[in-house]
């Protein structure tokens, strides 16, 4: 008779040889939560944004987090770094080319050549975009963005207005230790003779580059001016600046928009190296940095004019003009500057229930549809746990429930962050009372 095989015996959870307890689940590389009561601040700062940019007629434009890849491919352009190295691009299930949103400008675009609304037409959004870098300080690869975007007129007082917008919205903050640089790109008339100029001047020193722009030099030698090295920053100090060769329309537009500036007593900086990343601008180009937060990352917000990108995604000519602003980035700058504070709204109330609890359940909801804000404990806690969590809270006043008040439809309120007087309310007169508390706190 065959031997029985041995019964296999079960490990302990905690034997040698116990499989390892799953790790618990991260947020992918540079990404991050936004969290209760840090999101309070995200509210408070989009809608100020909000408010500016809708003061201004521009409405909210909502439009998917991914396009089809050859939106960006057309609008950003093919020899950017951000299609080229950054853009998140994939094939879905029907094989088609997907991109996330790198950034919110061409997305708007797109929903405009899209749907043609009556011109002008003035968006704001507010979105995540998406981009592979490598993730340091304020530098995330899905960051949070703020814009506008302006379609239909050429006019530089355009310009100003959508700058304007940015300036108010960071003077709104409490922001003041930022700068706003400007530049003109000029147009298809004047700019390709300033680029075979300064490729001209460039191949001279190709030496000097840096690696990257030795050899990407001759496709783009805009990037060069752009580039944060040392050796390209050496090599291009006394290049020809772009505003000295404008054509005589660059030249006015571009004047206008530095008069009218100064009009608003918005002070701007000339830089010749500002000529952004994208292949879609034309004329006016802005950035605005700030001195609080680490030079490599202290663009806090920047745009400019794309007149043709309509264009390049297959509308008919239609001049643009907008701007992108990085939600962490300037919370970082507020941070260093010690301004638009953490400031989450009080409680007006919180509703101690130990007979039962519907009446908490019962009292809360009358408070919040009084437009109060309310909270109260569940699973039956003790009247010394709820008070604990009262107070917690934040709350203005508890509003005390027990068997005697509830026999006499009254409610105990209580003062939690003042020495004023417990006193007994009744239940029909508790909206009025706590809401006349708050209005004598403001």
């Amino acid at each position: 008779m065959a031997d029985r095989p041995e019964p296999v015996r079960a490990q302990s959870a905690k034997g040698p040889g116990a499989p390892r307890p799953a790790e618990p689940p991260q947020s992918p590389k540079g990404t991050h939560d936004i969290l209760w009561p840090e999101s309070v601040r995200w509210e408070r700062l989009i809608g100020t944004f909000a408010s500016l940019s809708e003061r201004a007629a521009y409405g909210l434009i909502q439009s998917p987090l991914f396009e089809y890849a050859e939106v960006f491919r057309r609008g950003i352009g093919e020899g950017s770094e951000v299609v080229g190295k950054e853009m998140y691009e994939f094939a879905d299930r029907d094989g088609k080319m997907l991109a996330l949103r790198p950034e919110g400008t061409a997305s708007v675009v797109r929903a405009y050549v899209q749907h043609r609304p009556p011109l002008p037409w003035k968006a704001w959004y507010v979105t995540p975009a998406f981009r592979h870098e490598n993730p340091q300080g304020l530098r995330y690869r899905q960051h949070h963005q703020v814009g506008v975007e302006a379609l239909g007129a050429s006019d530089p007082d355009l310009d100003v207005e959508v700058i304007s917008i940015a300036d108010d919205f960071f003077v709104a903050l409490g922001l003041r230790r930022y700068e706003l640089k400007i530049n003109s790109m000029g147009d298809e008339v004047c700019r390709p003779a300033y680029v075979e100029l300064l490729r001209s001047v460039l191949l001279e020193r190709r030496a000097e580059l840096c690696d990257e722009h030795w050899e990407r030099l001759e496709a783009n030698p805009l990037r060069v001016l752009d580039c944060k090295r040392a050796a390209c920053r050496e090599a291009t100090t006394d290049v020809p600046r772009l505003v000295d060769s404008l054509c005589e329309p660059c030249a006015t537009h571009f004047s206008r928009v530095r008069e009218g500036l100064a009009a608003l007593e918005i002070e701007a900086v000339l830089d010749h190296r500002l000529v952004r990343g994208f292949d879609y601008y034309s004329r006016t180009t802005f950035e605005f940095a700030s001195a609080a937060i680490t030079a490599s990352q202290n663009g806090i917000g920047g745009g400019g004019r794309y007149d043709g990108l309509v264009e390049m995604l297959g509308g008919p000519a239609t001049p643009g003009i907008g701007f992108g602003i990085g939600i962490e980035r300037v919370l970082g700058a507020c941070d260093a500057e010690g301004v638009f504070p953490l400031d989450t709204p009080a409680l007006d109330a919180f509703v101690v229930d130990v007979a039962g609890g519907a009446c908490a359940r019962d009292l809360t909801a009358e408070l919040r549809r009084a437009g109060l804000r309310a909270d109260r404990a569940f699973d039956g806690r003790s009247m010394k746990a709820q008070m604990k969590l009262a107070d917690r809270s934040g709350a203005r006043v508890a509003l005390i429930v027990g068997p005697d008040e509830l026999a006499a439809g009254t409610v105990s309120l209580r003062p939690l962050r003042t020495a004023s007087d417990q006193q007994i309310v009744a239940l029909n007169d508790v909206i009025a009372v706590v809401a006349a508390l708050r209005e004598d706190e403001r």
